[in-house]
């Protein structure tokens, strides 16, 4: 299968507003998050991506704007990666939202956790998760098991998405940490995923590329073995 960058979208108007702002129309990015947008190119620069996947939220389509522009790809908007449905928290301050008796079940049993009016987290998490892995058997099968893409995507979706590619419980997903703007690049291979990167904010990136196949010499271990002892880099 192919590696995935998992992409939160750029700072924008309602981050850090104390207003949960979910699926409110024409949230768009802040200056901060136009800048860090701009920014992606050059941080992506040497990266060979096959597809670009994004929210139909308007902050993710303008997260990767200049991505699609330097690079001459479409953006394939997906349904099932979009903000979670928040319902009836859908624009009330989060002071306020932190009183009520939900807010602990968010924090601490995640998976039971379901918004008045909208969905469940662990729909949420359902539909993403589905979303990811489908893409990503499409995107290997058209661009070769050696294809990296890109998906922009929200807060939540994306720990969501790491915390079943580590084998972790929702319950424990608030214990990752993913930023605006933000890189995590997951590996999906026959047999497990493997997690390469989480709330990365710069560096290198050519390092998630992966090798080209080389001709087969004998019995070798599946590349979807982990390395024993550690991965020697390359």
């Amino acid at each position: 299968m192919s590696t995935v960058i998992l992409l939160r979208h750029g700072k924008s108007t309602a981050n850090g507003s104390g207003i949960l702002a979910g699926r409110s129309p024409k949230v768009n990015l802040d200056d901060t998050g136009r800048a860090q947008a701009d920014k992606l190119v050059e941080r992506l620069d040497g990266v060979p991506l096959a597809e670009l996947v994004v929210s139909p939220m308007l902050r993710c389509k303008q997260t990767v704007g200049p991505l699609a522009a330097a690079w001459g790809l479409d953006k394939v908007v997906e349904p099932g990666l979009s903000e979670v449905d928040y319902g009836d928290w859908t624009g009330k301050e989060l002071k306020h939202l932190a009183k009520e008796p939900l807010w602990r079940v968010v924090q601490a049993h995640a998976s039971a956790a379901v918004f008045p009016g909208g969905e469940g987290l662990a729909a949420m998490q359902a539909r993403s998760v589905a979303a990811v892995r489908a893409h990503d058997r499409r995107i290997a099968a058209e661009h070769g098991d050696h294809a990296v893409w890109l998906l922009c995507s929200h807060g939540d979706v994306i720990k969501s998405i790491l915390a079943d590619a580590l084998g972790q419980h929702l319950d424990a997903f608030q214990r990752i940490v993913v930023d605006p703007a933000s890189i995590s690049v997951v590996r999906y291979t026959e047999t497990r995923p493997f997690v390469m990167r989480v709330n990365d904010h710069g560096g290198d990136l050519r390092g998630i590329v992966p090798p080209e196949p080389k001709p087969k010499r004998g019995k070798k271990a599946a590349a979807s073995d982990a390395v024993v002892g550690g991965s020697t880099g390359r």
